[in-house]
């Protein structure tokens, strides 16, 4: 009773039943539902304010051709990644690093990893996958990363995006000084191909259509920008008429890949050495002697690509030198060539 004599007038929404699925201790049954994919768990329902449950969002149908240019997208963000973090290497041992340019590199990482997280999101949306399996690991919910990452800006964010250049170390600039330009694995095997495609007077085009990607793909290929599958390598030597086994050590080694039990070592070895030898453009050996500054004989050069025998290692890191290529690479092939040629035939 108030002070005027009524009795209290309680809320309406406290004469309201409860939501909850619990009614005088015992749970109420909620009857399965079906939709188009199968039967919805009551689990996986939600509540709407008037206290309803209806079925949680769909997963997205799936978009097969998004997918692919978001995974496209992932595997250049991957490699800039690789570019920025070796720049930020290279400035963080230098002398004395500004601050400002330490700052730069990482917010150009920061950049990079907000472009793959939307590229990847995007990605498990268009391939038919809930985005629940991705949002504990962002620590966002569901709506909140269909919001921002919504797949139309996300494609002409990735479409539109700037690739960083890669750094290049100071010891590797040596040119005025007469040392040859040592370059990476994936160079020499880019080189390789790009020499090969060109006797062949075979397009880019052609090529593209052969291997099922866009042209602008197998350009960043043949310039060493991107990684190229075996698959890839054996559809180029054979659409230029050669042997893709003289490209196996090259790409082996530029990914990655351990020899064969089945690849006799010192062959192996050779092979690898005749396809930077390509790769260098197949100097004549006049050029090939004046390239390692004349610290090699004519017979060391034919031994070394030819046989018979393994030469010692100052001849093999001296070729390996002319040919552009890192000794680093080749030594472990000298190794295991020299072992199996201790335990084997002499001839060989």
């Amino acid at each position: 009773m108030t002070a005027g004599g009524r009795e209290p007038t309680l809320a309406l929404h406290r004469l309201q039943p409860c939501p909850a699925p619990f009614v005088t201790g015992r749970p109420v049954q909620i009857p399965a539902q079906h939709s188009e994919r199968g039967p919805v768990s009551p689990h996986s329902r939600t509540r709407t304010a008037e206290g309803t449950l209806r079925p949680a969002r769909s997963v997205p149908s799936a978009d097969p051709a998004r997918a692919s240019r978001c995974t496209e997208a992932l595997r250049d963000i991957a490699e800039d990644c690789n570019v920025v973090s070796e720049a930020l290497l290279l400035s963080a041992y230098s002398a004395a690093p500004p601050n400002d340019d330490l700052l730069q590199h990482l917010v150009s990482l920061q950049n990079l990893v907000e472009e793959a997280i939307g590229a990847v999101v995007v990605r498990q949306r268009t391939q038919g996958e809930p985005l629940a399996d991705l949002a504990p690991i962002v620590k966002r919910t569901e709506d909140r990363l269909r919001k921002k990452y919504d797949p139309l800006l996300v494609d002409r964010a990735l479409a539109t995006r700037h690739r960083p250049k890669p750094a290049t170390p100071a010891h590797h600039t040596t040119a005025t000084t007469g040392t040859p330009t040592l370059r990476q694995p994936r160079q020499r095997l880019a080189s390789a191909l790009t020499l090969m495609r060109n006797g062949s007077g075979r397009r880019q085009r052609e090529l593209a259509e052969q291997m099922g990607v866009h042209e602008s793909y197998i350009s960043r290929m043949l310039s060493g920008q991107r990684d190229l599958s075996w698959r890839h390598v054996r559809i180029i030597c054979e659409a230029c008429e050669f042997d893709p086994e003289l490209m196996k050590p090259l790409w082996e080694v530029a990914a990655g890949v351990q020899p064969s039990n089945a690849d006799h070592p010192v062959q192996y070895l050779r092979t690898y050495l005749r396809g930077l030898h390509y790769a260098f453009g197949s100097p004549k050996p006049g050029v090939a002697l004046a390239a390692a500054q004349h610290a090699l004989s004519a017979d060391d050069l034919h031994r070394a690509l030819h046989g018979p025998g393994v030469p010692d290692w100052p001849v093999i890191e001296q070729l390996t030198i002319a040919l552009q290529s890192l000794p680093n690479i080749t030594r472990p092939l000298w190794r295991r060539a020299q072992r199996a040629a201790e335990n084997g035939p002499t001839t060989i």
